[in-house]
């Protein structure tokens, strides 16, 4: 017997279908209305600064120096005042849970994973914010006030017009303020003065529901904590103060080599509780790369040069200790006996002992020197598949072993830098995670692809390689933590976190409730609604 269909359940079915295909064609007009609509109500808002949506801004807005994900904006803003910038989050806020849009704080675009992008959202070009204008306040507790979008370079150049600078920096200056106190801020001043985010007073921010506020640690403490170190997912940095102290005028800086990571930690760790010893304290790795010391010559005077020269590495795996002593003029000769007494100390290869002296300026921006020459040879724009680790004390020589010993074959596309800080002058109030030792190594592989490459300067060599180093990490249980940290789901974020994540998450929940701010870190997904 053949099957029958009767006719109701053939009109039922065509129905059902018809239905389905008309519901899921409304939601697509809707969201494309919805899309198609949101220029001009932007367009439409009253304020000093300007929108673009035109492809070359869009397209710029979706680049950043890790140069792997682009992800492009709905359109760009570039805002004159504070207001502009609260005016359009406010909008993109009371549009509510049935809007897509998503908003991302662009300072100078350094971000390596994409975190200052957003797809089909709205970029903020935090440069274009020059108010308030730079203002240096000099006294008994000297600061500077200036914009989140302003750069550091531009700061260190304002703050020594007043004999002043401020105290904790990172090794690369053209950054943005708001930038790096969404991060941290680490260099090698950190283990005396802690990372940038323990050197500010007040800060202005808009939140994710377009509040302006004014906080600090005193006065609305828990934003203050919350947004420093916060990846960007609480407000907006739109103002900073800035602690100051008196500008040395000039650097003695210095370079010498260990072939042992013992003596190479116990010195680093030695200078960093040893009071007034040295202003800058940084290490790196180097792994077959011969004629370094030649190269150094360029720039750096070797004590002994007759037996720098005979300097052979061999191809062993190097460490540099790398250190800085400001002063001025006249205190040179000082300067010079407390330096030699304090390396009399230290256990470094003898011949390998290399310095020099440099201006204030020139010391602090070294790192731009490389980006001009990388940049004159089109190798700025690569891609920069950035690890940065935070290893506790305890486990770094089981770190150093594995890593330096079996993992990494060579540090030629990109310095490796390690190098001690003292916890204590981190304050756990923030959102920063840190591994929980009173003194933490930074390990930073700092590598640049070679575009097409299939070789070990490839980027898919490169990742598989950071891989490597994380799987370890975990495997190891060494409780490392990254810094500038990349993770793609919750879950990661949540391990990542550990025990902050439920402060983290109630933060969240008050500050950006709708989750429109910072959607690149991928740590939490504007849930949309069609009502």
């Amino acid at each position: 017997m053949g099957y029958r269909y009767s006719p109701l359940s053939l009109v039922g079915a065509h129905n059902i279908f018809f239905l389905t295909i008309m519901f899921l064609s409304c939601i697509a007009i809707r969201f494309n209305l919805c899309l198609s609509s949101v220029p001009s109500s932007l367009r439409a808002l009253p304020f000093g600064g300007h929108f673009n949506f035109d492809q070359v801004s869009l397209g710029h807005a979706a680049r950043d120096f890790g140069n792997r994900y682009q992800y492009h904006p709905m359109a760009v803003l570039h805002p004159e005042s504070v207001s502009d910038i609260a005016d359009t989050i406010k909008h993109i806020w009371l549009m509510g849970s049935s809007s897509h849009l998503t908003v991302a704080a662009r300072g100078h675009g350094h971000s390596l994973h994409g975190q200052a992008q957003t797809h089909g959202g709205v970029v903020i070009n935090m440069e274009s914010l020059k108010v308030p204008e730079m203002h240096v306040h000099v006294g008994n507790s000297p600061y500077v006030d200036v914009s989140g979008g302003e750069l550091w370079i531009n700061i260190l150049h304002e703050t020594l017009r007043h004999g002043m600078t401020p105290r904790s920096w990172t090794d690369y200056l053209h950054l943005t303020v708001g930038g790096t106190l969404s991060n941290a801020g680490v260099s090698g001043q950190a283990f005396r003065h802690g990372p940038q985010i323990s050197n500010v007073q007040q800060l202005e921010i808009v939140t994710g529901t377009g509040e302006v506020v004014n906080c600090s640690a005193e006065h609305n403490g828990e934003l203050f904590h919350s947004v420093l170190g916060g990846l960007g997912q609480f407000g907006i940095i739109t103002r900073a103060r800035i602690v100051l102290e008196p500008a040395p005028t000039m650097v003695k800086w210095i370079r010498v080599l260990y072939s042992d990571f013992t003596a190479f930690t116990r010195d680093q760790e030695r200078l960093i509780s040893t009071k007034n010893a040295f202003d800058y304290i940084e290490g790196f790795v180097i792994i077959n790369r011969t004629g370094l010391l030649n190269n150094w010559r360029l720039s750096f005077n070797p004590q002994d040069p007759v037996q720098a020269s005979h300097f052979k590495s061999d191809g062993r795996t190097l460490f540099c200790l790398e250190l800085a002593k400001y002063f001025n003029f006249e205190q040179i000769d000082i300067v010079n006996q407390e330096v030699e007494e304090h390396l009399s100390y230290l256990s470094y290869i003898p011949s390998t002992l290399f310095s020099t002296e440099v201006t204030y300026v020139d010391f602090l921006d070294r790192v731009h020197v490389s980006e001009v020459k990388l940049r004159s040879k089109g190798l700025w724009d690569v891609p920069h598949p950035w690890l940065n680790l935070l290893i506790p004390k305890s486990k770094i020589h089981k770190f150093a072993e594995v890593v330096f010993g079996n993992i990494l074959t060579e540090t030629s596309n990109g310095p490796v830098l390690i190098y001690p800080v003292n916890k204590s002058k981190w304050d756990n109030r923030t959102s920063v995670v840190i591994p929980e030792e009173d003194i933490l190594y930074l390990v930073a592989f700092l590598t640049s692809a070679v575009p097409s490459s299939n070789g070990t300067d490839g980027l898919e060599h490169i990742l598989s390689q950071n891989k490597r180093i994380l799987e370890y990490c975990e495997r190891a249980q060494l409780g490392a933590k990254q810094y500038l940290p990349h993770y793609n789901t919750q879950e990661e974020w949540r391990a990542h976190f550990g025990p902050q994540w439920e402060t983290f998450l109630q933060r969240k929940s008050v500050y950006d409730p709708l989750h429109i701010l910072a959607p690149g870190h991928r740590i939490f997904q504007k849930a949309i609604t069609f009502s």
